[in-house]
């Protein structure tokens, strides 16, 4: 199913506001007698979660993908030049302790 640009770009906080004005839309349509008009809301609502849904699926799809590659991309950095690395994470363990030391004196 292709999705136009403008759909794509839309961010998480986007998507919440989305799937939080669709529930209040349900919680309405549940407060409202039955009816024809009820049961066209209902269709609609049901297709608007169901695209809600097919795009978190999407944004989690591609932010795995991206935890993936960085996670490869590290490995293989770490891989091709381990002493560098070993006295970097050295590094960066003694200035982290000599932080954690300071804020634990006060």
């Amino acid at each position: 199913m292709k999705r136009s640009s403008a759909e794509t770009s839309t961010s998480p906080e986007e998507l919440v506001s989305n799937l939080r004005s669709l529930l209040s839309e349900a919680e309405k349509l549940v407060g409202e007698s039955a009816g024809e008009y009820a049961s066209d809301k209902m269709s609609e609502l049901y297709n608007r979660l169901q695209s809600a849904q097919e795009r978190v699926q999407e944004l989690y799809g591609v932010a795995r993908e991206k935890v993936a590659a960085g996670a490869q991309t590290t490995d293989r950095t770490i891989r091709s030049h381990p002493y560098e690395s070993l006295a970097i994470a050295l590094g960066i363990g003694v200035l982290l302790g000599a932080l954690l030391r300071r804020n634990s004196n006060h």
